[in-house]
């Protein structure tokens, strides 16, 4: 993405000079700016104070983060997932055990594993 010429505290700066009062042709001379990108500014910050916009940008970068961590999380899991049905095969459940809820499912799932039903293929 391009980068801006101008910073957020001078876009905020510039449209306090349009809420003081100054025509919007003279500031988008004065500053060499567009009367499109003034509105738009103004629709993106118009109200907001330099410290809000700052704490804006860090919530940014933390949801950036944390999308992140997550694709690589899912990544892993399907890998792993991928590699266990390589290794044991598709998973061998029977259709009454499917309609079953997750709490009794770990009724049935226990005795299965301990009699080495589960157990990977040769």
């Amino acid at each position: 993405m391009k980068k801006s010429r101008f910073t957020e505290s001078q876009i905020v700066a510039i449209l306090k000079e349009g809420e003081a009062g100054v025509a919007v042709a003279q500031l988008t001379r004065k500053h060499g700016i567009s009367a499109a990108t003034y509105y738009h500014w103004k629709s993106k910050y118009g109200g907001a104070a330099v410290s809000e916009l700052k704490r804006l940008r860090e919530l940014e970068a933390e949801n950036a983060k944390l999308k992140r961590m997550y694709a690589v999380w899912r990544w892993r899991t399907r890998r792993s997932r991928t590699f266990s049905a390589e290794i044991y095969g598709p998973p061998r459940i029977c259709k009454s055990l499917v309609r079953l809820s997750e709490n009794s499912l770990r009724k049935y799932i226990r005795p299965l594993a301990s009699q080495g039903r589960l157990a990977p293929r040769p």
